[in-house]
């Protein structure tokens, strides 16, 4: 018999399934779905964590499976490190490359899967979607950087069809509805036949797992704690990057400004007076004064001087 395939999941809540549970609490996601798909024999193993960031990835799970030899890793992280205060691109880099280096050196296969844009399916304000666009930009960079720096099978969300519609996320817009991980376990089951795994249709169910009721109290007893955990500590850093993102926005403006001054033609229409030009055949006001007569008399002004001073400040 042939000896099974060790497919395993680490990572964070969208890794461990958060979003397609049944009535117990116990959580599937798209891991189970796609091993549920296997026509090989496989086993599977989860070991991600709602909330775990990339540092706990390298460092408390990665340790559970470097004696047990898996031929294909999953990698789902990122989302948790730049929710945070801290934020740093540079150390999230360091940690992904750490523990994808050390898959590389057990033999196996690893999977990476490009964030979303949460700006898509979640109303928030511009400024703050400058910022979470910009963080959500930056760790999906350095994700596909990784994915070819090790051969990674790589998940493009993004350019998935149908990926923003409603049925495809949990209540909260965070996290896939079971019918969203169904679809995730079904995109990377076409990228797995490509790497020569055998595995066949991924099962969708009928109808997502949570009604409107239960989606409700969902919200109440794990979406509402959630906010105000990472209000607590995300809050003050994101009036802080909001602040900056105006400054960069009047920035931006005021470069778009040419160097001799904001005003043009084309902006007001006219020049401004300071810098309006004298026609050549009239004579300049500072010109007539210096000609003055010997008896100290202004000479007479001509019309058509006149009418263009009258212009000018007309």
């Amino acid at each position: 018999m042939a000896k099974p395939v060790l497919f395993v999941v680490l990572g964070d809540s969208a890794a461990s399934g958060v979003g397609d549970s049944d009535d117990l609490g116990n959580y599937f996601g798209w891991g189970h779905h796609l091993a549920q798909a296997f026509i090989e024999p496989v086993t599977y193993l989860n070991f991600a964590r709602p909330g775990a960031q990339s540092r706990e990835v390298l460092e408390l799970q990665l340790p559970n499976i470097s004696e047990l030899k898996p031929d294909l890793v999953a990698v789902i992280v990122g989302g948790n490190d730049l929710l945070r205060n801290g934020f740093s691109p540079r150390a999230f880099e360091k940690n992904l490359n750490a523990t994808l280096e050390s898959i590389e050196e057990m033999g196996a296969i690893s999977m990476l899967l490009e964030l979303h844009d949460p700006t898509s399916i979640v109303p928030m304000p511009r400024l703050l979607q400058r910022i979470c666009q910009r963080r959500v930009n930056e760790v999906n960079r350095i994700t596909h950087e990784m994915a070819k720096r090790f051969g990674s099978v790589i998940l493009e969300t993004r350019i998935l069809p149908g990926i923003y519609t409603r049925e495809k996320w949990h209540v909260d817009r965070m996290h896939p509805s079971r019918n969203g991980h169904q679809f995730i376990a079904d995109s990377f089951a076409h990228l797995l036949r490509n790497r020569g795994f055998e595995i066949g249709i991924v099962d969708f169910s009928s109808g997502n797992n949570r009604s409107r009721k239960d989606s409700i109290l969902w919200m109440v007893r794990n979406g509402v704690p959630w906010f105000f955990k990472r209000s607590f500590d995300l809050l003050p850093a994101m009036v802080l990057l909001m602040a900056v993102e105006v400054f960069h926005i009047l920035s931006e403006k005021l470069q778009s400004f040419p160097e001799n001054g904001p005003l043009t033609v084309e902006r007001q229409g006219r020049l401004p007076l300071c810098t309006q030009p004298t026609p050549e055949h009239l004579v300049p006001l500072s010109q007539m004064v210096a000609a003055t007569s010997p008896s100290g008399a202004m000479p007479q002004m001509q019309w058509s001087s006149a009418s263009s001073m009258r212009s000018m400040v007309d």
